[in-house]
Parts: C-alpha cells; sequence; structure tokens
C-alpha cells in the first residue's frame, strides 16, 4: 500500500505544457496534479497508448477535444470531470485569475514524453 502528500513544487512539465506533480503510480496507471498558469494555453497533444480521466480542483478553463467521430469544447470548472480517450486530440487553457488545477489519472502508466505527439489545436499555444 502506498501513500503520498502534494509536493511543494511541481516534479516536472507535461509534454502540452502544464506544471506536474506525480502523487501515485501502480501498475494499472498513474496520478498526477497539473497546475496551469492563468492565461496559459498548452499545445495540442494526441496520446499513442495512454487514455485520461481529469477532474478539475479550482480555476476555469477550457479544453478542445477531437476524435474521430466527434470535436467539443468543454468548460472545465471545480467539479467536473472528463475523459481523453487514447487517440484523442486535446488542447486546454486557463482563463481565469487563477490556476486552473486538477487531479489527472493515466491509464495505462504514462511510459514517458514519447507517447505524446504535438499538432495544430484550435488556439495559439503560449506554453
Amino acid at each position: 500500500m502506498k501513500q503520498t502528500t502534494l509536493p511543494a513544487r511541481p516534479d516536472a512539465v507535461s509534454p502540452a505544457g502544464a506544471d506536474i506533480c506525480l502523487i501515485m503510480d501502480g501498475p494499472t496507471g498513474n496520478m498526477i496534479h497539473s497546475t496551469v498558469k492563468p492565461g496559459q494555453v498548452n499545445r495540442a497533444t494526441v496520446h499513442a497508448t495512454v487514455s485520461e480521466f481529469w477532474y478539475i480542483l479550482a480555476g476555469k478553463g477550457r479544453i478542445w477535444r477531437r476524435d474521430d467521430s466527434s470535436e467539443c469544447v468543454t468548460d472545465l470548472i471545480c467539479g467536473t470531470s472528463i475523459d481523453i480517450p487514447v487517440g484523442t486530440a486535446f488542447q486546454y487553457r486557463c482563463d481565469g485569475s487563477e490556476p486552473l488545477k486538477f487531479i489527472c489519472i493515466t491509464m495505462p502508466p504514462w511510459p514517458g514524453d514519447h507517447e505524446a505527439r504535438h499538432l495544430d489545436g484550435i488556439w495559439t499555444p503560449t506554453a
């Protein structure tokens, strides 16, 4: 059994550009805490083998997602959950004056930054 505490400083920057803290890992997935600074627009990304679940903790923003059958922009506010199935293109941003903070669970475990491929999104990235 594992137990962790959220670190005071980020462990890394995600391939899309968010500050991330690694908070749990295991054989079936990983859990991170992500922070997107006010005004930050991250790079559009698609994953080759990993799906994600997000739960928004604080702040506000938007995420664009596109797969083979649909495309949408979803508001990200406290209490919202979204999924990013493998192969889904996505781009997200912080629209508020406070950082956008969320928990992200990856399944299977994150294999490394080679997992993410960048592509054109709907917004111009700042990160």
